[in-house]
């Protein structure tokens, strides 16, 4: 680096008030160290460095840098990012539209703004498909974008990265257990049965493991929320892939558009991504709820303080009842917003439970797209 930048500052720009930008910093030797003596050295310079090895960059900036850079995660596109980079947009939305506010509308007034985004179904499919990765919304041959993304994935990450920086003397089994997760992404785990499961893997290695891909970004460990106000105890986390492409393209399903459980799987991932996604900057975390002692669940609930809970249960089915006993209904009342995820595109409005509280039915396309550009425009609330 200091070859590189003398050369720089020798032919070409002498002054040092510059913005230096640098790729996979990682790889270069004591990168930490080095961005330190130009914080101190030269403060009217600004430095960008960015990595796909992000575990790195975390380390290497509470070593180094405390103090003096910060660390931004960068996710992968929302729906209404692709759909921009593809050259696809609605126009005429209400200004700085609130999925809160398709409550408060007539049916009439919902029926205008779905008609609007009606066209964007299609394009939803294959966003489940590619995912949030540029250069696989751009790619004219989807297989050929999988097979890109898997060797990133599997080779880069998974092979060398982690093991690299973790001193992982096995790959293989990380490897196992991330398809493993890739499989049930969007379930309840033990960590217990994971090891169990990969026969010859210990639980403490299971859960290190899982640790190191969440610090990689490939994962989200989604942890039981409270809403009742009572501790549940011995709870387990839900495990989510980070984006559903990197899911598609590890297990290589032939049959996914056409198999329910897997779309089920698929988008109910696509939600929580863009629930943590929008819930990020505004540091609210994002979780489920189970109740103690039976099975009813709520998919994802992002937790803000006084009572301002958002619920949402995803039903990605063609016919997707919500009973007056399930605990999206039960709970509504002690929440801001109650939202059912629907598959169909005439699947939408209010939906009234026995309390005299109203959830909100909204197809999955149209949840991703509104949440996204929301958080497009900065809005803090749904």
């Amino acid at each position: 680096m200091d070859t590189i930048l003398e050369c720089y500052h020798e032919n070409i720009h002498p002054d040092k008030d510059v913005y230096y930008f640098f790729d996979e910093i990682q790889y270069a030797a004591d990168w930490p160290g080095w961005l330190k003596i130009i914080y101190d050295t030269q403060p009217e310079s600004k430095v960008i460095a960015t990595g796909s090895a992000s575990p790195a960059l975390v380390k290497g900036s509470t070593e180094s840098g405390a103090g003096r850079w910060s660390v931004i995660q960068v996710p992968t596109l929302s729906f209404y990012e692709y759909c921009s980079l593809i050259g696809i947009s609605i126009t005429n939305l209400p200004e700085n539209l609130l999925l809160s506010q398709l409550l408060t509308m007539t049916q009439a007034e919902r029926t205008n703004i779905m008609l609007k985004l009606e066209s964007l179904r299609l394009h939803f499919n294959r966003y489940l498909l590619v995912g949030g990765f540029p250069e696989l919304a751009l790619a004219e041959d989807d297989f050929f974008a999988q097979q890109i993304m898997r060797e990133d994935i599997v080779d880069k990450v998974l092979k060398r990265d982690l093991p690299a920086l973790y001193n992982i003397r096995n790959p293989l089994e990380l490897e196992r257990i991330f398809l493993y997760l890739c499989n049930v992404s969007s379930e309840i785990v033990s960590y217990d049965s994971i090891a169990k499961e990969l026969n010859g893997v210990s639980r403490p290695t299971v859960e290190n493991y899982v640790r190191y891909l969440e610090s990689a970004n490939l994962i989200y460990i989604s942890n039981p929320v409270h809403i009742e106000g009572k501790k549940i105890l011995k709870t387990k986390p839900k495990i989510y892939i980070a984006d559903a492409a990197i899911r598609n393209a590890v297990l290589m399903n032939d049959d996914l558009l056409t198999n329910a459980a897997e779309m089920g799987k698929i988008v109910e991932t696509t939600i929580y991504k863009h629930v943590k996604t929008f819930c990020y900057r505004k540091a609210t975390s994002v979780g489920y709820y189970r109740a103690a002692g039976s099975e009813k669940e709520i998919d994802v609930v992002a937790e803000y303080p006084a009572n301002k809970d958002i619920l949402i249960e995803v039903k990605y089915r063609e016919q997707a009842p919500i009973s007056n006993n399930d605990a999206i209904c039960t709970l509504a009342g002690k929440a801001e917003l109650g939202i059912i995820i629907t598959k169909r595109q005439d699947d939408y409005g209010v939906h009234d439970t026995p309390d005299g509280n109203q959830l909100l039915r909204i197809p999955a396309y149209a949840f991703c797209y509104l949440l996204s550009l929301a958080e497009k425009n900065n809005i803090a609330s749904f």
